[in-house]
């Protein structure tokens, strides 16, 4: 009888490790899969991401702004530049060289024959081996003559005694070409900055609204003055202090003795659930906002002990929902730390 149990319990550990084994094998591929998955999804983007990209289009219709978007995404950026230049600046900044820099211009029509111009640089870009799309932005006359009449800007266009609309009218005649030929038209009449941003992102950045936000977490302590320049502000001071303790006193929440002490608090516990869930709503509406910079500030008394460990805790939190972090501990050369 105990022979049989033996043999029973046996034959049913291995059925459970050969169980444990196959989850553990299929977990596994999974993750291969994903990141399969998601370097293919990353190497496509990459592909259809050209090396030039030139901005064109009505006068006041926001080439200044998406040029600012280019810059945002890392495009090496030059304003009104002659299309007859392109090459020459892309191989002046490198573009041809295989580190993955890419190149935003705009061009106006005070370069004349810009048709012309833009059509030789794109044949020019193409026999280097360069690839290039055009960018035009268009917007309604009524609304172009608004703008100017809101900014009291004169059109550059203009010409001595013409009118606004008539100025209007013929630079429009003269894009019609460029207009038709262009691999992207996009209307601002009614589009907010924050839309264009991110029209432009998802068509020429390799990486995503999440990622092209830059997020800075940093540590300070309020007794040294509150930081003007944060965007999210959380006060830790009611943790407890490991200050308190002598073993910890003079130690920081990079060790890992006060990290533990910190983190591992049953009311530290429950306080990073709650702030997880608002990092949860906030940081994907600051990314909809078409935010490109956010800074998040996590204080403490002197910003030795509970808010350096609370800012690692956050920013690798951060990281894992892929996020650019960047982290720092504002205070912690002035805390009384022990060097040896």
């Amino acid at each position: 009888m105990d022979e049989n149990n033996s043999a029973a319990e046996a034959r049913t550990a291995e059925t459970r490790a050969r169980v444990e084994h196959a989850a553990e094998v299929s977990e596994s591929a999974e993750r291969v899969a994903d990141l399969t998955g998601a370097r293919m999804r990353t190497a496509e983007q990459a592909a259809r991401v050209p090396d030039v990209v030139v901005i064109t289009g009505m006068s006041g219709s926001g080439r200044t702004q998406a040029l600012h978007v280019f810059e945002d995404m890392g495009y090496f950026c030059i304003d009104n530049l002659p299309p007859r230049l392109i090459l020459q600046l892309a191989e002046l900044v490198g573009i041809n060289s295989g580190v993955g820099r890419h190149l935003a211009v705009t061009c106006d029509l005070r370069s004349q024959g810009l048709f012309d111009e833009i059509s030789d640089s794109l044949t020019a870009l193409r026999e280097h081996e360069l690839s290039c799309k055009v960018v035009f932005l268009d917007t309604a006359d009524e609304i172009l003559m608004r703008r100017y009449d809101e900014n009291r800007r004169r059109h550059p266009l203009a010409q001595p005694g013409e009118s606004l609309a008539s100025t209007i009218s013929r630079e429009r005649a003269q894009l019609a070409a460029v207009r038709d030929a262009s691999d992207l038209v996009i209307d601002t009449s009614h589009m907010k900055v924050r839309e264009l941003r991110r029209r432009l992102r998802r068509a020429f950045s390799e990486l995503t609204d999440q990622q092209l936000m830059e997020v800075s977490v940093f540590s300070f302590g309020f007794k040294h003055g509150m930081p003007v320049e944060a965007d999210l502000m959380i006060d830790v001071r009611f943790l407890p202090n490991p200050f308190y303790d002598p073993k910890m006193r003079t130690l920081t929440g990079n060790d890992k003795l006060v990290s533990d002490f910190v983190l591992q608090n049953p009311v530290t516990e429950k306080f990073l659930e709650a702030w997880w869930s608002l990092l949860d709503v906030a940081m994907p509406g600051y990314v909809a906002e078409g935010k490109s910079h956010l800074s998040i500030a996590v204080g403490c008394t002197g910003g030795q002990h509970r808010s350096v460990a609370i800012a690692n805790a956050t920013a690798a939190y951060l990281e894992r929902g892929g996020y650019h972090v960047s982290l720092s501990h504002r205070d912690l050369a002035l805390a009384n730390v022990r060097t040896s």
